[in-house]
């Protein structure tokens, strides 16, 4: 007898899971149904910046695969229907047509929930002004482009200095926009430590963009006609024709929440390694708003990335074919850019390590993306985190230009491998001239922190 699947969210993680469910079972053993409450499904949201600001020219070039593409392989793909209701007891789904609004239920035998992140919203006077806009959807991004391609003032103001921040803040700059970042910490990409953030802040300021640090965004002033005009702060105010709102996100698990299914410390799912819903044996849970395994830490954490929603879609598709996988966890690895400057980082920085109660060492070095003598050697920053103890690599973050930022694989390989800083130093990587100093940076990382451990006895 056929079963039928439900997948709630038609982007990575809850398409992946459909595409490779239908790969394993034919439809004459398994109907599938998804629900999309956008206009678009199955697209890179990290692309989005890249389209804003022009580097990508076409929208559509961002879209993996097409609806109509997605219902020729037999995946009943519903746009522009969103999932208000999960009846868990009742094994069913209450969805709504967000054109018609008309609304029915749909039964399940298999539930797979992959609802993403929301970008986080402060409740601040103005917020809804118009010009005022979260970038995380394509939807959001063409609403972004179409306020843009509107207006014709040239000042924007980013609030937020995370990874999102600095992607749109390169954009807009692309775009012919001054653009001011105002950000609460003491630097940007509080992922970083603070000492490796304000490379990024001088690099910004090089480049043109205005960053405001340690300043908390209070109220957004509107026009009589109600479009945004300022953000304003607790000690000034900042002209803006748009607002970006890059503050980050949060797991879009309203609906989990209200079922009663298990949530984590920030709002995630909780899952098995199969990615099945803890406690519930036919319900699974992928991408954003599912929280993993930090194999550093040992401690569950919301990272919100395509490569992880894709690889969780293809775990959970696997099992709802009859197969078996199971995604181990993530060792925090992530890699951005800000015009020409590289920034990346994988495993813990120093206040996550002390959160998790590990003592460690740190340094910093400083050398080149390739031989000193070579055209085009540029700086790089290196700062790598060791166990006191046992010298197990915790972290390494990296700021560069050109061949900076993919260094930092070397280190996510060695974090996932449980390898000390010692052994990282025999590593046998490649080498010329045009790619590499002889001693490669991160090796040159290495070198130092095995020093540090072995002084610390």
């Amino acid at each position: 007898m056929s079963e039928r699947l439900v997948v709630v969210g038609g982007d990575a993680a809850g398409l992946a899971a459909a595409s490779q469910a239908r790969r394993m079972r034919g439809a004459d053993e398994l109907e599938i149904v998804a629900f999309e409450r956008g206009r678009f499904a199955s697209y890179s949201a990290c692309g989005i910046p890249y389209w804003v600001g022009g580097d990508v020219a076409e929208r559509d070039a961002l879209i993996a695969r097409t609806p109509e593409e997605h219902r020729a392989r037999d995946i009943d793909l519903r746009m522009r229907t969103e999932v208000v209701e999960l009846d868990i007891e009742g094994r069913a789904v209450r969805a709504k047509d967000l054109e018609s609004g008309a609304e029915s239920w749909l039964s399940y035998d298999k539930l797979v929930i992959a609802t993403g992140a929301r970008p986080v919203r402060p409740d601040l006077p103005g917020i809804d002004a118009r010009g005022v806009h979260g970038v995380q959807t394509l939807d959001d991004g063409q609403e972004l482009l179409d306020t843009l391609d509107r207006i014709e003032g040239k000042r924007a103001v980013v609030v937020g200095a995370g990874y999102i921040g600095i992607e749109m803040a390169e954009a807009l700059i692309n775009r012919g926009y001054e653009v001011t970042v105002v950000h609460r910490g003491s630097a940007p990409m509080s992922t970083l430590d603070p000492d490796m953030g304000a490379l990024v802040a001088t690099a910004m300021l090089g480049m043109g963009i205005e960053i405001v640090c340690e300043a908390e965004v209070v109220e957004i002033r509107a026009d009589d006609a109600g479009r945004v005009r300022s953000v304003v702060t607790a000690s000034a105010e900042y002209p803006a024709d748009v607002v970006v709102l890059g503050i980050g996100v949060t797991p879009e698990t309203t609906l989990a929440r209200a079922a009663g299914l298990p949530l984590g410390e920030y709002g995630g799912l909780l899952t098995d390694l199969a990615m099945r819903v803890r406690g519930h044996d036919d319900i699974w849970a992928g991408g954003d708003c599912v929280e993993v395994l930090d194999l550093v830490s040992g401690r569950e954490r919301h990272i919100a990335l395509g490569t992880h929603a894709n690889k969780h879609g293809q775990v959970i598709g696997t099992g709802i074919g009859g197969g078996y996988a199971t995604f181990p966890g993530v060792v925090g690895t992530a890699v951005s850019k800000v015009c020409e400057l590289e920034v990346a980082r994988t495993g813990l920085g120093e206040r996550a390590a002390a959160d998790a109660g590990l003592q460690f060492v740190a340094v910093t070095i400083e050398s080149t993306s390739r031989a000193g003598y070579y055209p085009g050697a540029d700086p790089m920053t290196v700062k790598m985190l060791a166990e006191r103890r046992t010298g197990r690599l915790l972290g390494v973050q990296i700021v560069g230009r050109e061949g900076a930022a993919k260094r930092v694989d070397i280190a996510a390989v060695a974090l996932t491998a449980g390898m000390t800083v010692e052994q990282m130093t025999a590593l046998d990587l490649g080498y010329a001239p045009p790619f590499s100093p002889v001693w490669d940076p991160v090796l040159v990382a290495a070198r130092k922190a095995a020093i540090a451990v072995r002084a610390r006895g």
